[in-house]
């Protein structure tokens, strides 16, 4: 039986019978699993480094039970406070990107973290959401307002940051934000003329970044020519998955761990499938399909733009980028440094993952004004406009 009565007027009991419940419990579980995998992959990754066994796997409770906290009080907010939220975070990340090229620590020549004490801050990581409210916001006004040029603002906005990324360099990072900002801007209804020039842009942007960046096109080499290049990270997460099987070898057996660096963090998804087997990565994979496949299925009948493209940017983000950290632990895409939402190991990754799944939740409650008036879903005007 439920704590709150529908009777009950508290913003509490109102956050209780509008949100998502069931969404709040597939989370819930990644992160369970993300608090599981802490405790199994990261104690040989400390000791490797000459840390104690837990380091990391303490430092990931916090992440964890603080990412609650902040998903439950963003899921609070109303859809004006979700876009005057992300509007404060895309400014203030604008800044500390610039910031972090010149002051941020260089780890395995990337220069994408700010020193803030025992805490390092990467800037990119909460650009992500941010970035999607802004470029949402951009093109709800240009549809209410034809003269307002928000497409363009949000093109030149996706272009400064593009150049900030790369410069750290993060191709990674740059490929995800340009991917999502090219779904949003098709959902907005721009013009199939401007489509083709803009994938015209991105495919050139692509080409121009293998033949002139040394890091990019060492990576999409050695993904395309790997008997050539060094592949000593996929090769060990491809023969993790072989050794796991069907039911894995079994919690804390795994040897992928014990050897590669990043075990508790890009390739987290490799020691799954060694410890859990195929079982346990289907369940993962399912997991993160229902997530964004219930978000996306709520939006059929939402008549607010900015809402839709909000909450569909970030479920897209969301998706991709588990997408693209498992594609990477099973060598059907190029190495980049993304993490697997709520499970892999990481402060601002956390964080900002939290951030856009509040913003989710905030933005799928469901609002008795809309279902008051007899809004037609927008896909329909669309239609009708066409």
């Amino acid at each position: 039986m439920s704590a709150f009565s529908r009777t009950d007027q508290s913003q509490l009991s109102n956050w209780w019978w509008t949100i998502d419940r069931t969404m709040l419990v597939y989370v819930g579980i990644l992160v369970g699993l993300g608090l599981l995998m802490a405790y199994g992959a990261s104690p040989a990754v400390a000791e490797r480094l000459g840390l104690s066994s837990f380091h990391f796997a303490y430092r990931q409770t916090g992440f964890l039970a603080f990412a609650l906290m902040v998903i439950f009080f963003v899921s609070l907010l109303n859809p004006v406070q979700i876009r005057r939220l992300g509007t404060l975070m895309f400014f203030t990340c604008f800044i500390l990107l610039i910031i972090t090229l010149f002051v941020g620590n260089v780890v395995n020549g990337a220069q994408r973290w700010l020193p803030l004490g025992s805490f390092t801050l990467q800037p990119s990581e909460f650009m992500k959401p941010a970035f999607i409210i802004f470029t949402a916001w951009m093109f709800a006004e240009k549809k209410r307002t034809p003269d307002f040029p928000g497409w363009r603002i949000s093109f030149i906005a996706l272009v400064l940051i593009v150049v900030l990324l790369i410069l750290q360099p993060d191709f990674g990072q740059a490929v995800l934000i340009s991917v999502v900002w090219f779904s949003q801007i098709f959902m907005a209804g721009l013009p199939l003329i401007f489509m083709g020039g803009i994938v015209s842009l991105l495919v050139i942007g692509s080409l121009f970044a293998y033949l002139f960046i040394p890091h990019v096109a060492q990576r999409i080499d050695a993904f395309l020519n790997p008997a050539l290049h060094d592949t000593y990270q996929t090769d060990l997460a491809l023969n993790a998955f072989k050794a796991g099987g069907v039911i894995g070898r079994g919690p804390g057996e795994g040897n992928l761990k014990k050897l590669l660096p990043d075990a508790h963090s890009d390739f987290i998804f490799a020691v799954v499938g060694e410890e859990f087997g195929l079982v346990l990565c289907i369940l993962i994979v399912g997991l993160f399909a229902i997530i964004v496949l219930r978000g996306l299925s709520q939006l059929l009948k939402e008549a607010d733009l900015f809402t839709f493209l909000s909450t569909a940017g970030l479920l897209i983000q969301l998706g991709l980028q588990a997408f693209f950290n498992m594609g990477v632990n099973l060598a059907i895409l190029p190495n980049k440094g993304m993490t697997l939402p709520f499970i892999s190991y990481g402060g601002s990754s956390m964080l900002s993952l939290a951030i856009g799944m509040g913003m989710i939740l905030a933005l799928t409650r469901r609002n008795s004004r809309y279902e008051a008036e007899s809004h037609r879903p927008i896909y329909m005007k669309w239609l009708n406009k066409t």
